[in-house]
């Protein structure tokens, strides 16, 4: 099992833990992780793009001149495509772009992110992360991330939702804030350094382990 230090909120090593080589120790698995990050971005398209095709834009129910004769090629009406405000060809139409992937595929994506993020030493943990509503300040997170060595993209990791580290760190760019029930590959991917708090990682190994 791999063993990675701990840290406090202010910066200090206070121990070492040992992380479940079933969760964080696995060979990555490129194709789970891309199916279930195509999945992630294609349900956040909303779908509700719409054109209108010959059959359903106003007019054109009155032949613009004869069959035959006139030298032009045949036309029934003036909404055909080829027209100014004629109908669209294959006009876009509101649509689920949701893709369904099988549970073992996204476990097998979990684990392969963790693992990434360990193999990378892009992982952070912490003992505890919480703040008590005093001191639920953007600058004891900036204090934090800046002891830690994070100033990149960080994503903090909680074992249940914190309402206080959710609103001190808001209004920091590129920190972003969850808790283990909705945690997901893509934002695990994105990120330059992972913290999360010890038990935190305990219910992911629980979650995740075979």
């Amino acid at each position: 099992m791999a063993n990675v230090k701990v840290f406090n909120m202010q910066g200090g090593e206070v121990g070492a833990i040992e992380l479940n080589d079933s969760v964080f120790a696995i060979e990555p698995h490129t194709s789970a992780m891309h199916a279930v990050v195509r999945a992630y971005m294609n349900a956040q398209r909303q779908g509700t793009q719409s054109a209108r095709t010959r059959t359903e834009v106003r007019g054109g129910g009155r032949k613009i001149y004869r069959q035959k004769g006139t030298g032009n090629a045949r036309h029934h009406g003036r909404r055909a495509p080829q027209f100014t405000h004629g109908g669209v060809v294959f006009a876009p139409k509101p649509r689920d772009y949701r893709i369904s992937v099988p549970r073992k595929v996204r476990r097998l994506a979990m684990k392969s992110a963790l693992s990434c993020k360990v193999a990378e030493q892009q992982i952070v943990v912490l003992d505890k992360i919480e703040l008590a509503e005093a001191d639920a300040k953007t600058r004891n997170i900036v204090k934090m991330l800046k002891a830690l060595g994070a100033e990149k993209k960080v994503l903090i990791v909680t074992k249940d939702a914190e309402p206080m580290v959710v609103r001190a760190a808001n209004n920091i760019q590129d920190c972003k804030t969850t808790f283990v029930g909705s945690l997901n590959v893509v934002d695990i991917l994105t990120c330059d350094k992972f913290i999360i708090s010890q038990d935190a990682v305990k219910l992911v190994e629980e979650v995740y382990a075979e």
